[in-house]
């Protein structure tokens, strides 16, 4: 079989591959990609595992499942595509992060830049069909990313996770690691930011867990 990922995430994943669930999901996604319109392009799907080697992480950030407008979803859960309209969840992140930190708020929502500085920007799901939010849940993916879950919680190595919103925590039994930092909160959307997703601070508490443990912090500036 072609390697799928093209960086250390290939040799901790490549049998979830080969088993039985990833082989029906496959069949699942191919039937999907012809028959409707499915975001991310295909080509898209494990950018976030392409961005971010297991090797480089130092934060994770866990999504749901992807944006499921036009032009939207491209494999980075919360992060929309250069030129396009920030949605209201990454709004209230960058309002966070400029409470939090000083950052600018930025005019786009690509954030790659993360992504590229050791940030794992993870959906459970990584695939959705246009229009239907949560339409792939429940067909394997959830598998999948449990598997890049338990590797990230199997890093013997300061990582701060950030798990937003009832789905998110859900995964908190899985991080068992005593080296990494784990923070809850409420999800950023504009349904549950006022209950305490804003003053949570995860942006400046993840790099002085960081910088504490001789990791060098994330610049969260995208502009």
């Amino acid at each position: 079989m072609s390697k799928i990922l093209k960086n250390d995430w290939n040799d901790v994943l490549s049998n979830e591959f080969e088993k039985p669930y990833y082989q029906e999901l496959r069949k699942f996604l191919i039937s999907e990609y012809k028959t409707h319109t499915i975001y991310p392009d295909k080509h898209d799907i494990f950018n976030a595992l392409h961005y971010t080697p297991l090797k480089n992480i130092k934060v994770l950030l866990l999504g749901q499942d992807p944006y499921h407008n036009e032009n939207q979803a491209h494999g980075l859960s919360f992060s929309v595509m250069p030129g396009q309209k920030i949605p209201p969840s990454l709004q209230n992140i960058y309002k966070e992060l400029h409470d939090d930190i000083g950052c600018t708020i930025s005019y786009h929502g690509y954030l790659k830049k993360w992504a590229e500085q050791g940030v794992l920007l993870l959906n459970t799901v990584l695939t959705v069909r246009a229009h239907q939010a949560n339409s792939h849940q429940g067909m394997g993916w959830e598998q999948f990313t449990d598997a890049v879950i338990r590797a990230v919680n199997e890093q013997n190595r300061p990582i701060a996770i950030f798990l937003w919103g009832k789905p998110a925590q859900n995964k908190r039994s899985m991080l068992t690691n005593s080296n990494h930092l784990v923070l809850t909160a409420p999800h950023p959307s504009p349904l549950s930011a006022h209950r305490g997703f804003f003053g949570s601070k995860p942006f400046s508490k993840a790099n002085d867990f960081l910088e504490k443990n001789g990791v060098k912090k994330v610049d969260w500036r995208l502009d």
